[in-house]
């Protein structure tokens, strides 16, 4: 299992928190996440994410479903950073 730590762009943080898009994409690989929002209420959003198969995680990312569910959510791709848990701890 993998550990993500996604932080992206919004257009809308409220309609991003209530879209069930995430759910509708993520749920059927078992990918789970918590959902965080900048509390300098800028339009910054973002995941923590556990996902069960990367190589599935990153097709799922590179395709034209993923790339809908983001234009429906109003995810501002080129805003999009991923990083993988660290093997090293504090």
């Amino acid at each position: 299992m993998a550990t993500i730590l996604a932080f992206h762009e919004v257009d809308d943080v409220e309609h991003w928190l209530r879209s069930p898009k995430r759910q509708e994409i993520f749920g059927p690989l078992g990918i789970t996440g918590r959902l965080f929002t900048d509390p300098a209420k800028t339009n910054r959003v973002g995941l923590v994410v556990e996902i069960p198969d990367m190589e599935t995680f990153q097709r799922l990312m590179q395709s034209d479903e993923a790339a809908e569910a983001m234009r429906a959510d109003g995810v501002r791709p080129d805003t999009l950073v991923l990083l993988e848990e660290a093997s090293e701890h504090l």
